[in-house]
Parts: C-alpha cells; sequence; structure tokens
C-alpha cells in the first residue's frame, strides 16, 4: 500500500489551565525536512520532538508547530511606575543642566529603557506536562498518517488507470506490427524497381529484408514494458515507503517506451508511444508524492 507525502493533522490536550495545540503539515521532498515553530517552554524538548516526527513520517517537507492556549487571563507584562518616575527626574535634571531640550515622543521613550517593562518569565514545562505533550504530538501524527494513507488510495486508483490504460495501448501495437513489415518490403521493393531501376536477386533481397526487419523487431520491448508494469502494480502493493522504487521502475518504463518509439516506423504505432508518453508522464509527476 502507497501513502502521499502530502498530509495534515491535528490534536489537542488539556493539561492544568492550558489548552496545548499540536498541528503538523507535510508536502512532498526527497528527504526529511523538517521545520519547527515550538512554545518556549518546550524548547527544551525540541529535540526529542524532531526525532519522533521523523521516525514517524521518513521524509517529506514537515512543519510542526507547538503552541500553548491559556483558559485563564494571561499574565501581562506591567510597566514600573516608579522606576518610569526616576528617569523621567534624570531627562528633566539633564535637560536644565545642558539646555537641551526635552524629546518630544518622552512616553516611547521610557518604556524602551531598562526596567520600565518587566516580563513574566517563561517557565519551563514539567516532565508531566511534556508527556502531555508527547501524547498529543503522537496523536497528531496519527491524524496526519490517516490523512496520508487516504491520498495515497487516491494515488494509488490513478496509477492503476494509467498503467492499464498503457496495457492497452501496448496491446494495439501487435495489428500494426504485421502491417508494417509488408509497408516496409513493398517500399523497399517499389525503390529498387521504379527508382533505382537495378536488377537483384530476390533470395538476396529476401535476406537482407529480414536482417533489416530484425532490427526493428519490438517483441523484446514489448515484452520488458509489460514486465515493468506487473512490477509497478505488485511494488505498490507492497510494503510503505516505496515512492523512491516506483520512480526508478518509472524510468525504465519511459525507455522501453522511448525505444518502441524509435523502432516503430509507422505513424499510427508512434501515435499510439505518444499516447503511452502521456500516461507515463502523469504517473512521473504523482511518483514525487509517494512515501
Amino acid at each position: 500500500m502507497i501513502y502521499s507525502m502530502t498530509g495534515y493533522g491535528k490534536s489537542v490536550v488539556l493539561f492544568e489551565n492550558k489548552k496545548i495545540c499540536v498541528e503538523i503539515r507535510s508536502l512532498n521532498g526527497k528527504a526529511m525536512d523538517l521545520s519547527t515553530r515550538i512554545a518556549p517552554q518546550y524548547k527544551a524538548n525540541e529535540m526529542e520532538a524532531r526525532s519522533i516526527v521523523s521516525a514517524a513520517l521518513e521524509r517529506g517537507k514537515v512543519d510542526l508547530s507547538i503552541w500553548v492556549e491559556q483558559n485563564e487571563k494571561v499574565e501581562m507584562p506591567s510597566i514600573n511606575i516608579a522606576v518610569m518616575q526616576g528617569y523621567i527626574e534624570q531627562i528633566q535634571a539633564a535637560s536644565e543642566a545642558t539646555g537641551i531640550s526635552q524629546p518630544e515622543n518622552m512616553f516611547e521613550l521610557l518604556l524602551r529603557m531598562p526596567d520600565v517593562v518587566s516580563r513574566k518569565e517563561v517557565y519551563e514545562a514539567s516532565p508531566e506536562e511534556w508527556e502531555a505533550v508527547r501524547n498529543c504530538l503522537h496523536a497528531a501524527i496519527e491524524d496526519l498518517l490517516a490523512f496520508r494513507k487516504q491520498e495515497g488510495e487516491a494515488l494509488a486508483a490513478k496509477f492503476r488507470n494509467n498503467i492499464a490504460n498503457i496495457s492497452l495501448l501496448l496491446a494495439s501495437v501487435e495489428p500494426y506490427e504485421k502491417e508494417r513489415v509488408e509497408k516496409i518490403r513493398a517500399r523497399i521493393k517499389e525503390t529498387l524497381d521504379k527508382q533505382l531501376g537495378v536488377d537483384y536477386d530476390n533470395n538476396r533481397f529476401e535476406q537482407e529484408l529480414i536482417f533489416y526487419i530484425e532490427k526493428l523487431d519490438v517483441n523484446e520491448e514489448k515484452q520488458r514494458l509489460s514486465n515493468h508494469l506487473e512490477y509497478f502494480l505488485s511494488t505498490m502493493d507492497g510494503e510503505r515507503g516505496q515512492g523512491k522504487k516506483l520512480g526508478f521502475i518509472a524510468q525504465e518504463m519511459g525507455r522501453e517506451i522511448n525505444t518502441l518509439g524509435s523502432k516503430s516506423n509507422h505513424a499510427e504505432m508512434q501515435n499510439i508511444v505518444v499516447r503511452m508518453k502521456d500516461e507515463l508522464e502523469q504517473i512521473k509527476e504523482q511518483v514525487l508524492n509517494v512515501m
């Protein structure tokens, strides 16, 4: 079964007076590319969070967010009036002593002075709180994996349709192969008879024609392409994390289709090859999203 690398997961847990939220988003990527936005009180545990996410999601461009919503009124930073008044007195005294006028934006200036605004220190989460966050993280990952599975099922259905179309197109080549041989024979014979006007040995002509047609034989390419189609389906039904392998198989399918086109030497067969390439291109585009 294949999984998509595109996914979204979110989980919320209550701990004491806080609502802890974990959100994970993922897109396709060749390797694990993890970006985090974590509340300050959990920064000490960031490496563990990264390890958990990387092990579970394997690869892709992943954004992890952990934040806290307070259920109670959050304690706001406070302005120390006494300290501010002291700065005002010093500024006034300096102005009188130097003759320099006092600043017009006095209040804005005072708010930037040291110790005027006191901020609440960020606490470090207790082991119990981090355990709650860890459980929330695992729940968000499970939510995202369910999303990836659902997207993977949609991709699998699309791939099966593409593979079935290529198989039908491959089967439709056969009637034109015999027709192609007759057209090649007639074209070469006409060239020898009418345009060159030379005498030739019919037996030798048949031998050379067989040799020429053998070079254009596409049976091996058809067989290999058919094998690749079956291998793609069996790989898709195997273990999770086969995206890169499916990409390699698609490349091999492309090689056989290209060779089939170069050997076809027949307008209708070349049209069929173009339609095969269109189906294969859809596979190549979507396989980039597969885990």
